[in-house]
């Protein structure tokens, strides 16, 4: 979770230019920062599987005058997090329950307020504009963001049907469930610090295949935004080692609202074909089991709603 903006944003400026190992060094380092802040060159070289020569280079490249500045500047973000932990025990620490509530939920609300502040109205718009033009809609959002992927892929389907929720704990088999992604298809990409670096190679993925690119992330450095067309842009820090995700997920029903708003009459035929299916898996395959003449007795469940309910069947 790199949150120092000079390393980010010199990130971001450089990362397309990096080679293939160097791009491995920056993404070692995104994923263990801890480590790697206290790591020598040879050693973060031998973790991410390239040679010391290599990361020496990768510093350089980073725009710092050698190796030694750059671990300097990154364990300089370790204390930063410490400080942030210091800070957490002062303003908490000595709260009882009701104050730290009040105290949390007041933090949240200060964190829509700057998002909304912030946010670029023209950005909110184009990602619903996006969404309604793509052929086919992929989600990912991974760790800390993969509630928010699940809560949009879960409201998306309300109205469209192609809609690809991206779940893989590999990088190979993320770009698999993505190969045919094209130019007329729409990734929206979720993540925040610790940011992911499988989420930001399927975007680079679907960037190099012409498709929109939609990032939900907390800063303009954020590298997602390498690849984005569209960057929604939330808050999500707190005087805590445990981000908010409070406004992000409204940014998300924000968009969710417009679109439902754009399709009431399908959300409302989706909605009652969900609600026939449980009334008729209720009648027909409840939990209920009948016992006659010591054999267990299941109702069928049909899926055709207009069939006659058949006598159940002793298994």
């Amino acid at each position: 979770m790199i949150q120092n903006e000079e390393i980010r944003s010199r990130l971001k400026r450089k990362y397309r230019s990096l080679s293939k190992g160097q791009k491995r060094l920056a993404e070692y380092i995104l994923e263990h920062w801890e480590e790697a802040a206290f790591m020598t060159a040879s050693s973060l070289g031998e973790a991410a599987g390239v040679s010391e020569s290599t990361a020496v280079r990768f510093a350089v490249q980073m725009g710092y005058d050698g190796y030694p500045q750059f671990q300097k500047e990154l364990a300089g973000v370790v204390q930063q997090k410490l400080q942030t932990m210091d800070r957490m025990e002062d303003v908490y620490g000595q709260l009882g329950q009701p104050q730290l509530l009040e105290n949390v939920l007041k933090m949240d609300m200060q964190r829509i307020g700057t998002t909304l502040q912030n946010m670029d109205g023209h950005a909110f718009e184009q990602a619903q504009q996006m969404l309604e033009g793509a052929g086919k809609i992929y989600i990912i959002g991974l760790r800390n963001s993969a509630p928010l992927a699940d809560y949009l892929y879960y409201n998306l389907k309300m109205i469209y049907e192609n809609v690809v929720l991206l779940q893989s704990n590999s990088e190979h088999e993320l770009l698999e469930q993505m190969l045919y992604i094209g130019g007329k298809d729409v990734i929206a990409g979720i993540s925040f610090p610790r940011y992911s670096m499988r989420t930001l190679k399927a975007l680079e993925f679907a960037s190099s295949r012409q498709a929109g690119v939609i990032t939900l992330t907390d800063s303009i450095h954020s590298p997602l935004n390498l690849y984005s067309s569209c960057n929604l842009i939330a808050s999500s820090d707190m005087a805590s080692v445990v981000d908010s995700m409070v406004a992000p997920m409204s940014v998300i029903n924000a968009i969710v609202t417009a679109l439902y708003l754009k399709h009431k009459q399908r959300v409302l035929a989706h909605l009652e074909l969900v609600e026939r299916t449980l009334e008729d898996y209720q009648s027909f395959g409840n939990d209920d089991l009948d016992f006659v003449e010591e054999t267990v007795e299941l109702r069928p469940f049909h899926l055709n709603y207009g069939q006659k309910k058949e006598k159940g069947k002793s298994i």
